[in-house]
C-alpha cells in the first residue's frame, strides 16, 4: 500500500473512532430496522450488472430440500470437481447448449483465459446471473479482470506459511448443512485475540482460497451467506483495518463474486459495532443494506437463519471443535495445492483485450474510488 493510501486509512479509522456516537443507543439486533447507522447519504448507485443478476433478492426463496446437495466437506485428499452433468440435473433451467454459447463467446475474447475455464465454471457464472447469457458475459469479464487487478487478494496464490498462519489466527470454515432457506454459509471468527497477529488482507486472501476450493467441490448454490463472529474482536483490531482492502473486498463481493450473496450476519456484536459499520458504510450500495444483519451477544436470532447444530461445539453447535475444524481446512488446502496452481492461470491478459482497451484498477474504481462496471465488447 502506498504512503498516501496508508495515511488515508489511518486518518479515516481515527476519524470514525474519535468522533461522538451518532446515536445515543446502539441498534444492533436483528431485522426490525437493519443497520440504521447505514442509512446512506451518498448518491444512489445501482450496478447494471448486479441488478440484472438479481442476486440480492428481498423476497424469501422457495426452498426445496431436494434442490440442495447436503454433504460435509471432504476431510482430506485431492478434491474432485463437481460434475457438470450433475449440475444439469440440479438446475434443469440450464442446458449444455447454454454453456456452449458462453464458451463460444469466450473464444472470441482473446484476453480471457477460456482454455482454463471448465464447463462447471461457466455453469456457476451462468447460474449466478439468473441464466442470462448477456449478463453472464459481463460478469465473467468483470470477475476475471478483478481477480487480475486485485493483486493483494489473488496474485500468485500458493498454500504457504502466510496462509497457514492466517488459519491459526482465524477460522474460515464452510458450515456442513444449508441454512433454513437452503443457502450455503461460511463461518468466520478469530481463534487468536492478539491484534498484533491480525491482517485483514491475509484474512480475505485466505477466505477466498477456502471459498474457491469449496465451490469447486460443490458447484452451484441457491445462495451464499457470510457469518462473521465478532467474539475476540477488540477496538485494536478495528484500528488496524486497511480501508483499501475493505473497499476492494466489498467491491468484489457485491459485483464480481460468482455466488448469490443473500445474507451477511455479524454475531456477538461488541459495543463498538456502530463504529465498524461506519467504516463499511462508504463501500456498500444503498440497495444492499437489507442483506446485513447484526446480532448482539447471547442473541439466538441467528439460529432462525442457520441451524444451531451446524456450528462448532464451542459455539453451541454439534459440528466439530474449533481446533479440529481449523486443522481440517489447513489439511484440505495443503492437499490441494495443485488446484491453486491451475487457478492462478485464470487471469486476464490485458495486452490482448480487443481494441486495446487495457483496464487498470483506476478504471474499475475511478479517480474518487467509486465503483464502475467494465465495458464488455
Amino acid at each position: 500500500m502506498s504512503t498516501c493510501a496508508m495515511i488515508f486509512s489511518l486518518t479515516f479509522v481515527r476519524h470514525v473512532f474519535c468522533q461522538p456516537s451518532p446515536r445515543q443507543h446502539r441498534h444492533v439486533e436483528h431485522d426490525a430496522s437493519p443497520l440504521l447507522i447505514l442509512n446512506c447519504t451518498r448518491p444512489h448507485r445501482q450496478s447494471i450488472v448486479r441488478c440484472s443478476r438479481t442476486k440480492y433478492c428481498s423476497s424469501p426463496l422457495k426452498y426445496s430440500k431436494a434442490s440442495v446437495t447436503v454433504s460435509k466437506v471432504t476431510m482430506s485428499g485431492v478434491i474432485q470437481q463437481f460434475p457438470a452433468e450433475k449440475e444439469y440435473e440440479k438446475n434443469p433451467d440450464i442446458s449444455p447448449e447454454d454453456i456452449r454459447k458462453l464458451r463460444e463467446w469466450m473464444k472470441t475474447q482473446p484476453h480471457l483465459p477460456e482454455q482454463h475455464w471448465t464447463d462447471l465454471d461457466l455453469i456457476i457464472a451462468y447460474h449466478c446471473c439468473e441464466c442470462s447469457t448477456e449478463v453472464a458475459k459481463q460478469v465473467i469479464d468483470l470477475h476475471i479482470s478483478s481477480r487480475t487487478l486485485l493483486k493483494e487478494l489473488f496474485h500468485d496464490r500458493v498454500i504457504d506459511k502466510r496462509i497457514i498462519d492466517t488459519l491459526h489466527v482465524a477460522l474460515l470454515a464452510p458450515l456442513p448443512t444449508p441454512t433454513v432457506h437452503g443457502y450455503r454459509a461460511m463461518y468466520c471468527r478469530l481463534l487468536d485475540g492478539d491484534y498484533r497477529k491480525y491482517n485483514l488482507t491475509d484474512m480475505v486472501r485466505t477466505f477466498m482460497a477456502v471459498f474457491d476450493l469449496w465451490q469447486y467441490e460443490e458447484g452451484t448454490w441457491p445462495g451464499f451467506v457470510i457469518i462473521i463472529d465478532m467474539d475476540l474482536v477488540s477496538v485494536s483490531h478495528v484500528t488496524k483495518l486497511d480501508v483499501t482492502t475493505i473497499r476492494n473486498t466489498l467491491y468484489f463481493l457485491q459485483e464480481c463474486m460468482l455466488a448469490k450473496v443473500k445474507e451477511v450476519h455479524f454475531t456477538n456484536a461488541p459495543p463498538f459495532m456502530d463504529r465498524v459499520l461506519m467504516l463499511l458504510k462508504p463501500f456498500i450500495a444503498n440497495d444492499l443494506i437489507h442483506i446485513l444483519h447484526v446480532h448482539e451477544k447471547k442473541s439466538d436470532v441467528l439460529f432462525e437463519y442457520v441451524p444451531k447444530e451446524s456450528f462448532p461445539e464451542e459455539c453451541g453447535g454439534n459440528y466439530m471443535k474449533l481446533e479440529s475444524l481449523r486443522d481440517l481446512h489447513i489439511r484440505r488446502l495443503q492437499d490441494n495445492k495443485e488446484f491453486f496452481v491451475r487457478e492462478n492461470l485464470r487471469r486476464v491478459d490485458e495486452s490482448l483485450r480487443p481494441n486495446g482497451k487495457t483496464k487498470t484498477i483506476e478504471d474499475v474504481f475511478g479517480i474518487q474510488g467509486s465503483f464502475k462496471k467494465l465495458d464488455i465488447d
